[in-house]
């Protein structure tokens, strides 16, 4: 179910229906025919989850590998250590082929070739997604074995297919992101609770977590900032025991997490008066910000979404070395595409990113960060957009 929220929708219930996945797996099926594939062969856990429906934070472990194998027609089949069985058996997927992990002598090797033999038709290609931003996540050596155990068979990359199906959201999509959203602009909102001259940084940081936690974040899975005078020196340091001084800028920028899906934004926040030049720099990146924003909208080019936050940024003030200016979000906190320069990806109806420019005062940096939907007639925020004034604490 989902209620209204803004011009959006707020999820309040959890997974999908199984259409969703029946039409996810619809639409892959129907780009694999066209490329040549007899199957894909997924090993993440965002792809085996956009598949499944297969949540669980088992996944931190590295010891187990988990493979999912989509063939062109027909539903998903799991090939998963037993531990996973029960879990997976709760989702859509009923062909779930599993071994006692792990095993150090045949890790799935034998049981993921058998299946990929089943399934494939020898001389026929097995598509893994190969291209920037994705992974294989299982040994080398055990890859190799694989290869040599599937007769004629070919793995290949996927041509590009899954990343382009994963970054058009869905509607229900869209609803989780945005709940997660919600939950983050309301943690954000009480930051005045726990920061304040004096307090240790690192305090700041585990009590803003709990924070999230308590406006109803399944868990915090990225959060990071900085504070220092007149700025900070970058954005992914972790929380020292310094405390928040006059004339610090204190920046958070968290991922929390509702039911699988990741919001994606930061604050700023002066502790005390904020100087000129903080306030320029702040009243700059919402520019930048809302610059992008107004030309984000089917057709345009994530490049183009690059320059019109650039050329706000890295005027006078000057810009950062970031490398980006913003992202794609979903499953993953940062996904394709790279607001970047040479990022010609063309926006679609549906996808979620982040506007998050930067800019330069002396040595030091702010950064801003929203996150945006692209629809029919433009860019809705999901992030409760930010004043161009910087709030004082």
């Amino acid at each position: 179910m989902f209620l209204v929220g803004g011009a959006g929708l707020i999820a309040t219930e959890r997974g999908f229906p199984q259409a969703e996945f029946e039409a996810r797996c619809a639409r892959v099926q129907t780009k694999m025919a066209q490329a040549g594939l007899s199957a894909l062969l997924l090993s993440s856990e965002p792809e085996v989850r956009y598949f499944t429906g297969y949540l669980t934070r088992f996944w931190e472990s590295p010891t187990r590998p988990w493979f999912l194998i989509v063939p062109v027609s027909g539903k998903p089949i799991a090939v998963i250590p037993s531990i996973g069985a029960t879990l997976m058996g709760q989702t859509w997927v009923d062909d779930i082929r599993t071994w006692t992990a792990p095993d150090l002598a045949d890790d799935g090797v034998s049981l993921l070739a058998e299946t990929l033999r089943n399934v494939v038709a020898d001389g026929d290609q097995i598509g893994v997604p190969d291209g920037h931003e994705t992974h294989l996540r299982m040994p080398l050596a055990d890859l190799e074995r694989v290869r040599s155990d599937i007769g004629q068979r070919r793995i290949i990359g996927d041509s590009g297919i899954l990343r382009a199906l994963r970054m058009v959201k869905s509607p229900a999509e869209i609803a989780k992101i945005e709940t997660a959203c919600t939950i983050a602009g309301r943690a954000f909102a009480r930051v005045p609770e726990i920061a304040r001259e004096g307090a240790p940084l690192d305090e700041v940081y585990r009590r803003f977590q709990m924070l999230c936690l308590e406006e109803g974040a399944d868990w915090v899975a990225y959060l990071a900032g900085g504070a220092e005078q007149g700025g900070y020196g970058d954005v992914i340091s972790p929380a020292t025991r310094t405390p928040l001084a006059a004339g610090d800028v204190l920046m958070l920028d968290t991922g929390v997490v509702w039911d699988g899906y990741f919001s994606d934004f930061d604050r700023n926040w002066s502790v005390g008066p904020a100087s000129q030049s903080v306030s320029d720099a702040h009243a700059q990146l919402i520019d930048a910000t809302s610059a992008a924003f107004e030309i984000a909208r089917p057709g345009t080019t994530a490049a183009e979404l690059f320059y019109a936050m650039n050329a706000i940024v890295a005027g006078e003030v000057g810009g950062t070395d970031a490398g980006r200016l913003g992202h794609g979000l979903g499953m993953s906190l940062t996904e394709w595409p790279s607001l970047i320069a040479m990022d010609h990806t063309v926006l679609e109806t549906g996808m979620v990113l982040t506007l998050e420019p930067g800019v330069a005062i002396g040595d030091k940096i702010m950064v801003h960060e929203e996150d945006i939907v692209i629809t029919d007639t433009g860019a809705r925020f999901l992030s409760p957009k930010a004043d161009r004034e910087v709030p004082e604490l």
